[in-house]
């Protein structure tokens, strides 16, 4: 059995990577889906005394659920038998780690399309998994190219 992980981030974009995983269940081979949302920690560590743990909990969760919401309509339409799971940290070290820990055999995640400069200076957390990753990651992107042409009344 083949075991997979594909981090979902909420975005369009990430519900690629369960388009290709749709496609590649046609074949023989049997899968297991495994689909993880990381939440970035955003509360400073000085503002989590003055909030009950129960609400910060609650607020990751229900992020975490609504980003997860859109792959997982995807895949029960599709008759795909699928995990869930929600994670609260560093996204790509995460993302390694539940693979690790889940056992996958490999990851499929869509690249944000933020380009190379963007890239460069931000940080991708794509780039990040390929680099942490011991197993084969396989980055899906959208080939679709932006239009500019109204925004610079080009003509």
């Amino acid at each position: 059995m083949r075991r997979v992980l594909i981090p979902i981030d909420g975005s369009q974009r990430s519900l690629l990577a369960v388009g290709e995983i749709m496609r590649q269940a046609t074949s023989a081979d049997t899968l297991e889906v495994h689909l993880l949302n990381v939440q970035p920690r955003i509360f400073p560590q000085e503002m989590l005394l003055y909030l009950p743990p129960d609400k910060v909990d609650t607020f990751y969760y229900d992020r975490a659920t609504e980003a997860l919401a859109p792959a997982e309509k995807l895949l029960r339409v599709a008759r795909l038998p699928f995990v869930s799971h929600r994670a609260v940290g560093p996204v790509a070290e995460t993302i390694v780690e539940k693979r690790r820990e889940l056992d996958c055999d490999s990851i499929v995640m869509a690249s944000r399309g933020h380009g190379k400069i963007a890239a460069t200076l931000l940080g991708s957390v794509a780039a990040q998994v390929l680099h942490l990753a011991d197993v084969p990651v396989t980055l899906i992107t959208d080939n679709t190219r932006p239009d500019f042409g109204g925004r610079l009344q080009a003509t």
